[in-house]
Formats: structure tokens, C-alpha cells, sequence
């Protein structure tokens, strides 16, 4: 989830989000015993909307030992939190979330935390996307700190209404068929502000993201050396294109404007990872079946997706990893995917009935089950960098001066240069 909106945002300059988590199965504490009167409390740290508020109930009424504190914050609050917390030796949660943009940064600290190779994780490798398991794992392969939760295929949410009332198609296919490239997209952009006076999109960062996520390579090549040159400067030029063509309503993801725009009809389109169908159906409930999906401009493309890891401050290793177990057992995996969209990172589940038929009629019964697999399925994630977090924060700081006009356009790509510069040896 990210994101990177990530899980994102889940990705982005993103904010908080509510997101539950669910109790570990009981067990005995590898580290510090249990708390007052046997009762274990786990702490979890995390962002988003994992989509878990019915497996915490469910859990701690099975598990009355087990007591679950919940610790929900900005997503990059979260992750500079977890690395003070590391670098300080205590104050971590038993359990952290953490998107991919910083897993190479945590990963190389992989000291601070369990390795669940000696857990028995293992035996979970040939479940996985193998590039998702090798994602969280040391480049020798002896350890693994996480276990993926979800992956962020790409498509693009739309209102019907607000397109109809634009005079344009509504039909999933039809408007996949108006862009099949970002430039087709911006030209859609202009003829529906055009007409309707009011903004397409809901912000700047929110097409860099899933651009940049489409090229061959992304921040840093796999020497962990910056590239700019690259996939950035082709996501940059064509945000600060499109917010030039005032398409965009300028808002900051996850702050209240732009969650109110998603009710209000601020905003007409914005990029969806799985992951963002259940904030959107959380945030905007009153526009049940206003929404649908398409395919997104340029297909294809990844933004986001989690993983759990366990630091080794953790009192309660044992029931700590008991949870990461259940939460990526199938029964759990489609559950999630079914209440807030979140795609599985284990490609065996796409075939199952549960997934490959399941509609969202928040959507519109727009086939989620086939669409986002299917995205899934195509990818072939960038390498992301040690320092790809704070890079694209230093990036998207740059792209929103834009928005807010405190930075003229054609500066803003030398700025952002300098940005990412000092990011990547910060």
C-alpha cells in the first residue's frame, strides 16, 4: 500500500489516514514475557488503510490475552520515526509497516530487525511475486526482514456523473480509449475544464508518482547512484506541463481538501493503485456508484505496496510473527482485497474465484478482480534506491511550490535537481 502515494501512499506527500491492524494468535514472548495479568499488548505502526477494522474485532475476541494499540500517522512521519527509534535502540513498535520507496533504506539496517528466515518465512517465499519477496530480503539471501502485504498496479479513477455532465464518455472502456498516452490525457484535461470550468485532476504529485513509475528506471540505478536524468525529468516536464494547462486543483493528498474533493467534485480523475479504492470509498461514502475505473494513461506501471517487519526492540517476537503469518494466509488476503481494494502480493490468489469475480459496486461493479491482477501480473518494478524515500519527498516539495506558485515553472526543474542532490547524500 503506499502510497510511495504507499501504499500511496500508500504515495507523494501524503498525510494520515485511519488504518487498523489485527491481533496477533497467542503464544509465549520471546522477549520481555507477557504484561500485568498476562495480557500482551502489541504495538503497531503504520499509515493508510490496510483494511483490517473487522479482523482486529474478530482477533482480540479469540485472543484475550493479546491487547492491540494502534499508533496511526503520516506516512512519512512514520518511516522518519522508525529510523529515529532504530538509531535511538528502543521506542520501535512490535510491529512497523513499511512501504517499498523505503526498503532499501531499512533493509540495510537489517540488524534492527528479526529475521524471519529464522522464524520459518521461508517457507511463504514461493508465494510471493519473486520480486516482491526480494524487495525486503539482504542481497545475500540470509535474511528477510519483512512480509509483503500488498502490491500497487496502476489504473485511473473517474466520477461518471462529472464526466457525463462534461459531455464525455462514462463507459470503462470507452474512456480508457481517450487516453491511451499521458499527452491524450492532458488533451482530455483541457476540453473538460474547458467546459466545465472546474478542475480535472486533484494534484500535481499525483501524476509525477505513477509517471515516474512507468519508466525503465526511477531515482537511482541499482548502484544506488541518482538519476535524474531519467524516468524523473520525463515525470517531471510533463507535471509541470500539466499544471501549467490549469487541469490540476492543486490540492495535497490526504490533507482535508483533498479528501473533501473527492466528495465536493473538486477534482474529476486521479491515478489509483489498488490500494487507493478503499480511502476513497472511507473518505467520500456518499459517492457510492459515482465512481468507476479505467485504464490508466501510458499502461501498466506500479505505485506502492507494504510490508510488515518486526524490530528486534519488540517484546513480543513470538506473537508478533504469528500475526504476519495470519495476515498473509489467503482467507485474510482476499478478505482485505474484497473491503478496501488492497491487492495481494501472492499471484496464486489471482486465480481464485473470490478475487477474479469479485465486483465493487462502491465502483460501480467495475471488475477489480480482473483489472488489478492483471496490472499486477505485467510489472516490473524499478529499483528504488536506499535514499528514494526522501529523494521523492524532496522532489514533490519542489513540484508543490509550483502549485502554490511561491516557484516559477521554469526554474522548478533545477530546484528539483538540487532537491533530490541533497537528499541523496543526506
Amino acid at each position: 500500500m503506499t502510497p510511495s502515494w504507499t501504499r500511496w501512499a500508500r504515495a507523494i506527500a501524503v498525510g494520515a489516514v485511519s488504518l487498523t491492524m489485527v491481533a496477533a494468535c497467542s503464544g509465549s514472548s520471546t522477549r520481555g514475557g507477557s504484561d500485568a495479568g498476562g495480557q500482551v499488548t502489541l504495538r503497531i505502526n503504520f499509515w493508510g488503510d490496510f483494511g483490517l477494522d473487522q479482523l482486529k474485532s474478530r482477533y482480540e475476541a479469540a485472543n484475550p490475552n493479546v491487547r492491540i494499540v494502534l499508533n496511526s500517522g503520516e506516512y512519512n512521519a512514520q518511516h522518519e520515526d522508525l529510523q529515529k527509534k532504530l538509531v535511538a535502540g528502543s521506542g520501535a513498535a512490535d510491529i512497523a509497516a513499511i512501504d517499498e520507496g523505503f526498503m532499501v533504506q531499512f533493509r540495510s539496517q537489517s540488524d534492527n530487525f528479526v529475521n524471519l528466515l529464522d522464524k520459518g518465512a521461508a517457507s511463504y517465499e514461493s508465494r510471493y511475486l519473486p520480486w516482491k519477496w526480494k524487495q525486503s530480503l539482504s542481497a545475500d539471501g540470509k535474511t528477510q526482514i519483512a512480509l509483503g502485504t500488498d502490491v500497487g498496479g496502476l489504473a485511473m479513477c473517474y466520477r461518471t456523473d462529472l464526466f457525463a455532465a462534461a459531455g464525455l464518455p462514462t463507459d470503462r472502456d470507452q474512456v480508457s480509449a481517450l487516453w491511451p498516452t499521458w499527452d491524450a490525457f492532458l488533451e482530455v484535461g483541457k476540453d473538460y475544464t474547458a467546459k466545465t470550468g472546474k478542475k480535472f485532476i486533484d494534484s500535481g504529485t499525483n501524476l509525477f508518482n505513477p509517471i515516474l513509475g512507468q519508466q525503465p528506471t526511477g531515482f537511482y540505478n541499482e548502484q544506488d547512484q541518482l538519476q535524474m536524468e531519467g524516468g524523473p525529468k520525463v515525470a517531471f516536464d510533463y507535471t509541470v506541463k500539466a499544471l501549467q494547462a490549469g487541469i490540476s486543483a492543486n490540492l495535497t493528498s490526504f490533507q482535508t481538501d483533498w479528501n473533501r474533493g473527492f466528495t465536493s467534485g473538486s477534482f474529476a480523475a486521479l491515478a489509483c493503485p489498488a490500494w487507493m479504492l478503499g480511502h476513497i470509498k472511507e473518505t467520500a461514502p456518499s459517492t457510492e456508484g459515482k465512481w468507476d475505473i479505467a485504464a490508466i494513461p501510458g499502461g501498466g506501471g506500479n505505485w506502492g505496496g507494504s510490508f510488515l517487519t518486526i524490530p528486534k526492540q519488540s517484546k513480543h517476537v513470538d506473537e508478533a510473527y504469528k500475526l504476519l503469518e495470519w495476515l498473509i494466509q489467503p482467507e485474510q488476503q482476499i478478505e482485505v482485497f474484497k473491503q478496501v481494494g488492497n491487492l495481494p502480493s501472492q499471484p496464486a490468489l489471482y486465480a481464485d474465484p473470490a478475487i477474479t469475480e469479485f465486483t465493487n459496486p462502491f465502483f460501480s461493479d467495475a471488475p477489480v478482480g480482473q483489472i488489478f491482477p492483471k496490472m499486477a501480473q505485467g510489472l516490473t518494478p524499478q529499483y528504488l534506491g536506499r535514499r528514494n524515500g526522501p529523494t521523492r519527498v524532496a522532489v514533490e516539495n519542489v513540484i508543490g511550490r509550483v502549485q502554490n506558485n511561491t516557484l516559477k515553472a521554469e526554474a522548478a526543474w533545477a530546484e528539483a535537481v538540487k532537491a533530490a542532490e541533497k537528499a541523496a547524500t543526506s
